[in-house]
């Protein structure tokens, strides 16, 4: 974006007055926002013991908020309301390897309504190392939390950074416009007609085989999702199958039957070192390992993989990762 684009009145105090000045203006806005992280300082939204559960929405229940981001969505189990922002803009090398949005660069948001009438919004956001800082203070003026910030790719060029958010309350299009106001600090571009599904060059059946799931395709790359067997719960909240806590492996086809692989494992403590010693043992390197939340119980950790190969070998190479966690094919 243009440096000349003109910055939020916070960013621009230099002296504490101004600061505290900044700090009074704002202080009416996100309260009509109604949005400030978590729904309690506790961390805790249900009552009494029990967690908040999400409820069944249809795309009809997320039109505002459609409209505030730019872009239509597509609902996910009938419960998350998912939004795609790929970073089309961006040319990002890897190793050599040109990095498509579908493999590692699309940033995200899911909407969840709950039975209390509140809704729960958590998302990743692509940001180039020039935008990461203005990125932050947007969303910290519109009251959305971040809650990691890492890459997910090595030896990258340009540095590109990953931003997770969360945010809670009862007025989802005012979130919406937050983090359409934190994407306009990016090159991330308008939406785009899809076009005509692309044919992926890779062994599809293979990888499946190999992997005990049914991938499918994503513009030039081949997903295959897992998600936990347990029930996730952050700040109270139960989350829907897959939101937050979802292992992703996408193979990006790189001709003859060869892949460029990157994704995550979501794992808790006692899975990390098995699945660590398993990835190596495959030849996969490693990228990170943090956490994406800061309330999930039980606790989940996140680490991102990389590796080039043919595409089967690889998901073999995955397999013994995929058997010490706890998660299943996602539906």
């Amino acid at each position: 974006m243009s440096g000349d684009r003109q910055q939020d009145t916070y960013t621009q105090a230099t002296t504490p007055r101004r600061q505290l000045l900044a700090a009074a203006a704002l202080a009416p806005v996100l309260a009509g926002v109604g949005y400030a992280g978590h729904a309690d300082p506790t961390g805790k939204a249900g009552t009494g013991s029990s967690p908040l559960e999400p409820v069944h929405t249809t795309l009809a229940d997320w039109k505002g908020v459609a409209k505030a981001l730019g872009r239509p969505g597509n609902m996910m189990r009938d419960t998350a309301y998912h939004t795609g922002f790929p970073r089309e803009d961006l040319r990002v090398v890897s190793y050599g390897i040109t990095v498509t949005p579908g493999l590692a660069l699309g940033s995200h948001v899911a909407f969840v309504r709950y039975d209390d009438g509140s809704t729960m919004v958590m998302g990743d956001l692509v940001v180039a190392e020039s935008e990461l800082q203005q990125v932050t203070d947007t969303l910290q003026a519109r009251g959305i939390e971040q809650t990691a910030i890492h890459k997910h790719l090595l030896a990258q060029a340009p540095d590109i950074w990953w931003t997770h958010v969360h945010a809670h309350g009862r007025d989802p299009v005012a979130v919406a416009r937050g983090l359409r106001a934190a994407l306009d600090r990016t090159g991330t571009p308008p939406a785009r007609k899809p076009g005509p599904p692309k044919a992926v060059d890779l062994d599809t059946e293979g990888i499946d085989a190999a992997l005990g799931i049914k991938g499918y395709r994503d513009d030039n790359v081949y997903k295959c999702v897992f998600v936990r067997r347990e029930t996730i719960t952050d700040g109270g909240m139960v989350l829907p199958a897959g939101v937050g806590s979802s292992t992703a492996f996408n193979f990006q086809p790189l001709g003859g039957g060869r892949a460029a692989i990157s994704g995550d494992f979501a794992m808790v403590a006692d899975e990390v070192q098995e699945v660590l010693t398993a990835l190596r043992q495959g030849g996969i390197s490693l990228v990170e390992l943090h956490n994406h939340g800061l309330t999930d119980e039980p606790r989940l950790f996140f680490t991102h993989f990389w590796a080039v190969d043919d595409a089967v070998a690889l998901a073999r190479a995955l397999r013994p990762a995929v058997n010490a966690s706890n998660i299943r094919p996602a539906g």
